[in-house]
C-alpha cells in the first residue's frame, strides 16, 4: 500500500475498472496511480430494479461512465500528477472541457487555501480522431416524476413542498446515512431512498499520511449520483435545490481570478452538465435547480412559514460528516452556517422563535460580530461556506436595524452604522427572476 508521501510523487492518475452488480445494487469506481493497490469506490442502491428496456439499461451505463470520470477529483487531488489517464473511456472534445473546467473551477478553494495554481495541472486527454458525441438518438419515456434531493436544510424543503404544492410525484432522496436528514423527511411523511456512498478505505489512510486534501465539488458528484438513481428507478427530473445566490465568487486569488466554493452548485456547472447527459445518456432525463430563481434571503422567506420543519431542519455543516455529526444537537451555534441561518431567518421570526431553533440568539452575543462581519464582507473576508451573497446579508442587517423586535440586539447595534446606505432594499431581492434550466413543464405548474 503506497504511502501519501509516495502518492504525492505520482506522475500518473489513472481510471480503472467501474462494475455495477444488478443483483445488489453495488457500483464499483476504481482508481489508481502508477503504484499501489487500486482505490475503489463503493455506491449501493437499494433494491434497484435492473431496467428491462436494453436503452435504459445502455444510458446507465453511459451515466456511470460520467460519475466515475467526475468522482475521480476525489482521489486526483491527493498527488495532482501531471498525467490523467481514463483508461477505457475515451474522450471527445466536448468531454475533455467539461471535466477540465469542472475540476479546475470545483477545486478552485483547494487551491487557493493550499496556495497551488492548477489551471496548466490538470489536463484531459482528448482521443485522437473522436468526432465530437453527437446527441443521444430517441427519448427512454421516463415516468414524469421527480428524485429531491435532500440535504437537512431549508432549501431543499422549500423544494420538496413547491413540488407537491404543484400535485407532482416526488421521492425526497439522499447520499449518505445522515438521520438528521430522515428526520426532515420524516416531517414530511414522506419515504426516504438512501443510496450509499463509501469513499475508498485507502484515500483515508494517505489524508492521514500527509497527502493534497481538501474542498471538492461534492454537489457534481451527487448530480452524477442521482443520474444513474434516475434512469434505475425510473424518474424523468432529478431536482436540486441551489439558488442564485450560489453563483456568487467567495474570492478572488492572487491573480484576480473569482474563486466560488459553490461552483459545483452554479448555473454555469448546471448547463454544462444538463448538456451531457443530453448527448450522452438520455435527452428526458433532466437535472436542474428548482430555486435557482431564487437568492437566499427568498428561499429563507418562504421556509420561514413551514413551521412544522423548524424543530428538525439544519443547515450547520458540523452535523454532516462521513463520520457522523461532530456536535450534539442540530446547531454548533459557532460557524458561519448557524450565523446565516440566524441572519437570513430573523426579518420572518420574533426572537423567541429563532432562539428555539438554534439553541441561543447569536445577533445577541458581542463574540459572534466578527463571524457576522465575514457574512458581509465588513473588513472581514467571506468564508468558504455555503451562505447568502455580502448584498443579501447586509440587506439583512439593515432590515433588523429598522425592525423594533431585533434593532436593540449587540450585532446588528454593532453593525448597522456600516451597513445603512449601502444596502438593497430587502424587498428588492425577494423577487424570482434570472436564467435558470427549470423544464418548462414544471415552471408551468410550480407556484413560486
Amino acid at each position: 500500500m503506497a504511502s501519501g508521501k509516495a502518492a504525492a510523487r505520482a506522475e500518473v492518475f489513472r481510471f480503472q475498472e467501474r462494475r455495477f452488480d444488478p443483483v445488489t445494487g453495488t457500483l464499483e469506481l476504481a482508481y489508481g496511480f502508477e503504484r499501489g493497490e487500486p482505490l475503489v469506490e463503493t455506491f449501493v442502491f437499494p433494491y434497484a430494479p435492473w431496467p428491462e428496456d436494453p436503452a435504459r439499461r445502455v444510458a446507465f451505463g453511459e451515466a456511470c461512465a460520467l460519475l466515475h470520470l467526475l468522482a475521480g477529483v476525489s482521489y486526483y487531488k491527493a498527488a495532482l500528477p501531471p498525467v490523467i489517464d481514463t483508461g477505457s473511456i475515451v474522450l471527445d472534445t466536448s468531454l475533455a472541457h467539461f471535466l477540465q473546467t469542472s475540476w479546475t473551477e470545483g477545486l478552485g478553494e483547494f487551491a487557493y487555501v493550499n496556495e497551488l495554481d492548477l489551471r496548466d495541472t490538470i489536463r484531459f486527454p482528448v482521443g485522437e480522431d473522436v468526432p465530437p458525441n453527437p446527441p443521444v438518438d430517441g427519448a427512454l419515456g421516463l415516468p414524469d416524476r421527480a428524485l429531491v434531493a435532500m440535504g437537512g436544510g431549508k432549501d431543499s424543503l422549500v423544494s420538496l413542498e413547491l413540488l407537491r404544492a404543484a400535485d407532482i410525484e416526488v421521492q425526497p432522496v439522499t447520499v449518505g446515512n445522515s438521520e438528521l436528514i430522515g428526520d426532515t423527511v420524516r416531517a414530511a411523511g414522506l419515504p426516504l431512498l438512501r443510496i450509499e456512498r463509501t469513499l475508498a478505505p485507502r484515500l483515508l489512510d494517505m489524508n492521514r499520511a500527509g497527502a493534497w486534501n481538501g474542498h471538492v465539488p461534492v454537489t457534481a458528484i451527487n448530480m452524477a449520483i442521482l443520474a444513474c438513481a434516475a434512469l434505475l428507478y425510473g424518474y424523468r427530473w432529478v431536482v436540486f435545490s441551489n439558488e442564485r445566490s450560489a453563483e456568487e465568487a467567495t474570492r478572488l486569488n492572487a491573480d484576480g481570478q473569482p474563486v466560488n466554493h459553490q461552483y459545483s452548485k452554479s448555473l454555469a456547472f448546471e448547463r454544462a452538465f444538463g448538456t451531457q447527459l443530453a448527448q450522452r445518456v438520455a435527452p428526458d432525463l433532466e437535472v436542474f435547480s428548482l430555486l435557482r430563481p431564487l437568492g437566499e434571503a427568498a428561499v429563507t422567506r418562504r421556509f420561514a412559514d413551514m413551521t412544522r420543519y423548524h424543530p428538525v431542519f439544519s443547515s450547520c455543516n458540523r452535523n454532516f460528516h462521513r463520520d457522523g455529526s461532530r456536535i450534539e444537537g442540530r446547531w454548533c451555534g459557532d460557524c458561519p452556517k448557524c450565523r446565516f441561518t440566524s441572519l437570513a431567518l430573523a426579518p420572518w421570526l420574533s426572537p423567541e422563535a429563532l432562539t428555539a431553533i438554534l439553541g441561543a440568539n447569536l445577533l445577541d452575543d458581542p463574540q459572534q460580530e466578527t463571524g457576522f462581519r465575514a457574512l458581509a464582507s465588513l473588513g472581514v473576508e467571506k468564508p468558504f461556506e455555503c451562505v447568502g451573497t455580502v448584498e443579501e446579508s447586509r440587506a439583512l442587517l439593515a432590515a433588523l436595524a429598522c425592525s423594533p423586535a431585533w434593532k436593540d440586539f449587540a450585532v446588528v447595534k454593532a453593525l448597522a452604522p456600516e451597513v445603512s446606505g449601502t444596502e438593497p432594499i430587502l424587498a428588492s431581492l425577494l423577487s424570482v427572476d434570472g436564467p435558470h434550466c427549470i423544464p418548462d413543464e414544471i415552471l408551468a405548474r410550480v407556484a413560486f
